[in-house]
């Protein structure tokens, strides 16, 4: 996952740095030819949009500093920042996808899977998923509906699809241990363990106002991504090859190394269904002994018995027919379509069901084992 923030992308200017831009992009197609799989999470629509803006006849009309200004900047921003993603994509035959994401599309368990699955397809037809807070409709007067910057968004999106590592690029070099615009003794910190008082006395807000996060946003990215098992790098966008860099486990930047690996922290969120389980599936012998010991996922073929009710995201608790707890997982069907389905084929769901959220019932990335 790499986050570009906005002055990286627009050079502090009220235009978008097609330079900067081009080469972070060929940076990406070259690592993607490496079969790694790359999510952007993309600032820089508010910027992107002032340009537009200058050319609309009825600009005067706009008063600067509110709510309908910034939400018809990122309105009008959006549109351009996109085709130049596709544009200098295009020449490296990469497909792009955009996906504008608020903080209520990963606190709903439905919509949580939704995205998942989503960004996973098209991660899985070799496309990059390009996202950004929905800035149109997530704004600071819909309390609890917005992040405030994309720093927070990428650790939470990272998170959903259980990225490998989390890049933040702007214009800073990494985190310090005071602000260097003020201080010129101040020392780059090259790797941080831990986010203790030191860390959080180091990490400042924006020193400009063109971006909306600063160190101090990174930091809350850094606190989620380490809390998910992920480890997260910020470095400066204009560093010659960074991301491969970055990639390659080079020391550039501040990188946050967390405690407990992605598997670990997962499985210790998926196993509190030993106590918040909202309801159960009885497998056969056979998808036992697949789910046990060959780390498959749990298909409609193996069920034999569902009892509920739960919701399409719930943990769920997964036993033997005699009632026997083979494990707990996340459901990626309702119990409704599950009593629906269990003992068909996959191939059947769509005909049987209508709609389609993939050939498992609890995959395996989502099922957890005592």
């Amino acid at each position: 996952m790499v986050k570009l923030g906005t002055n990286l992308l627009t050079s502090g200017k009220d235009s978008l740095d097609l330079e900067t831009i081009g080469d972070i992009f060929s940076q990406i197609a070259a690592i993607k030819s490496s079969d790694i799989e790359v999510l952007i999470v993309s600032s820089g629509a508010v910027a992107a949009g002032r340009e537009s803006l200058s050319r609309t006849p009825g600009k005067g009309k706009l008063q600067r500093g509110t709510v309908a200004y910034r939400q018809a900047l990122a309105a009008l921003g959006q549109p351009q920042l996109m085709m130049t993603f596709e544009q200098l994509f295009a020449k490296h035959d990469v497909e792009v996808a955009q996906a504008l994401i608020s903080r209520g599309d990963l606190q709903s368990r439905s919509r949580y899977l939704n995205v998942r699955n989503t960004l996973d397809a098209l991660l899985s037809i070799g496309a990059v998923p390009i996202l950004n807070e929905n800035d149109v409709v997530a704004v600071e007067e819909l309390a609890g509906e917005v992040y405030g910057d994309n720093d927070r968004l990428s650790a939470m999106v990272a998170n959903t699809v259980d990225a490998d590592l989390l890049i933040l690029l702007g214009d800073m070099d990494g985190l310090h241990t005071s602000d260097p615009h003020i201080d010129p003794d101040s020392e780059l910190i090259s790797t941080v363990n831990e986010i203790d008082d030191t860390i959080v006395k180091a990490a400042q807000g924006p020193h400009d106002l063109q971006g909306s996060g600063g160190m101090a946003s990174k930091l809350d990215a850094a606190r989620m991504s380490m809390d998910s098992g992920i480890p997260m790098v910020i470095a400066s966008g204009r560093v010659e090859n960074v991301i491969e860099s970055i990639c390659n486990g080079e020391e550039i930047g501040t990188r946050f190394v967390s405690d407990v690996s992605r598997r670990e922290s997962r499985k210790r969120w998926i196993l509190t269904g030993r106590s918040e389980h909202r309801g159960s599936v009885a497998v056969d012998a056979g998808a036992s002994n697949a789910l046990k010991n060959n780390g498959n996922s749990l298909l409609p073929i193996g069920i034999v018995s569902v009892s509920g009710p739960f919701e399409r995201g719930d943990i769920i608790e997964v036993t033997e027919i005699d009632g026997t707890t083979i494990g707990w997982g996340l459901a990626s069907y309702p119990s409704t379509d599950v009593e629906l389905i269990k003992g068909e084929n996959s191939k059947a769901l769509p005909d049987l069901l209508g709609h389609y959220y993939g050939a498992e019932v609890v995959h395996r990335n989502n099922l957890a084992l005592p």
